[in-house]
């Protein structure tokens, strides 16, 4: 393999500076992408590493497996996480992910991911206590690699083409796993049609996380006090008929499974509940934003026109992670965007079954 070599100060600081001013990177230090550490990350799948896997805009850079293992380097992943991360790569340039929006816009959009199946324990990804935090670290390199490749591949570098009027922590890194076994409900990746025994990874657009903290045991309470929170004439989720995501702590998943409600139930309560006047809008935003998306949908509105969270209940996506607590978190989206879950494949595409271990010599 041969790769562009460039010549950097031999020392910590010195290496750091150099990087900063190239702007390769999120500002933190970076671990140096020597062609032993990018071998050593190459190892691990057998993809030839001059294949292009994505094109990534808003700056249209070829995502060859190569530069992914270089930024999987530089953001401090272990080399036996590099099949997610290109499975990841793969999976954000689907054109219903809209990456150019995300990469583009005002808002504080990122793109965050989760992983499922058997590649959660195999790899050590947190979908436990913290799952969101720091303290993991398959979740934060792997979420910081996606950035890394957003920002060195994709041209998102703030003030450029990134122009988030304030950003938010998430857009240094958003990825995490399912906790499935303490979940009573099916996981993720079985309601989108893979077998429980597939590692997936899954992408989506975030705007931001918000704490609900409720610790009634009824669940009528409970999901009533989800959509009040949630309900806001100043989320991009009402504005653009949007995709929600309700991350589901294990203690209120419990609570709602054992009064019988599934996941499709506990979608149809936060969509009912959830509905909204038009009225609650700004004027300015009901000219712009709401009445160009829905009123294809719903038709003439008027100031009692109830305008829901998503069009479909369906549109509100549910899973479970985070640890003990009567915590559950809602993840505004970015609007018009929908997510994507892929099995993680190697090149042939099929599922890997067993992470951590070299690939095939190509």
């Amino acid at each position: 393999m041969e790769s562009p070599t460039i010549r950097v100060p031999d020392s910590p600081e010195g290496i750091y500076e150099r990087f900063l001013d190239e702007g390769w990177g999120d500002g933190l230090p970076l671990v140096p992408p020597t062609q032993d550490r990018v071998e050593a990350a190459l190892r691990f799948t057998d993809y030839d590493p001059e294949h292009i896997a994505a094109v990534i805009p808003p700056a249209q850079g070829e995502a060859s497996v190569l530069k992914i293992a270089v930024n999987c380097v530089m953001a401090g992943c272990h080399p036996s996480y590099l099949p997610v991360l290109i499975q990841a790569v793969i999976a954000m340039s689907r054109p219903q992910l809209n990456v150019y929006g995300i990469q583009a816009t005002t808002n504080p959009a990122t793109v965050a991911g989760f992983v499922n199946g058997p590649v959660i324990d195999q790899l050590g990804f947190n979908a436990g206590c913290n799952c969101l935090g720091q303290g993991n670290r398959a979740n934060a390199t792997v979420g910081r690699a996606i950035r890394l490749i957003l920002i060195n591949i994709g041209g998102g570098r703030p003030g450029l083409m990134d122009r988030a009027t304030h950003g938010q922590p998430g857009k240094y890194t958003f990825f995490f796993a399912e906790n499935e076994p303490d979940s009573p409900w099916t996981p993720y990746h079985v309601d989108a049609g893979f077998d429980p025994k597939v590692s997936t990874v899954t992408v989506f657009s975030a705007s931001g996380t918000m704490n609900l903290l409720e610790s009634t045991e009824d669940d009528e309470e409970m999901l009533s006090a989800f959509a009040g929170a949630i309900r806001s004439p100043v989320s991009n989720d009402y504005m653009f008929n949007g995709e929600p995501w309700l991350i589901f702590s294990p203690e209120h998943a419990a609570t709602l499974h054992r009064s019988g409600y599934d996941k499709d139930a506990v979608r149809r309560g936060l969509w009912e509940m959830g509905k909204m006047p038009l009225r609650e809008f700004s004027r300015r935003v009901v000219q712009y934003r709401v009445r160009p998306t829905w009123e294809p949908i719903l038709g003439q509105l008027d100031d009692d026109t109830l305008i829901p969270l998503g069009e479909t209940p369906d549109h509100i996506r549910i899973m479970v992670a985070g640890g003990p607590g009567t915590h559950s978190v809602y993840v505004q989206g970015f609007g018009a965007t929908q997510s994507v879950t892929m099995a993680i494949t190697d090149s042939k595409g099929v599922p890997i079954s067993s992470f951590g271990v070299a690939a095939p010599v190509r």
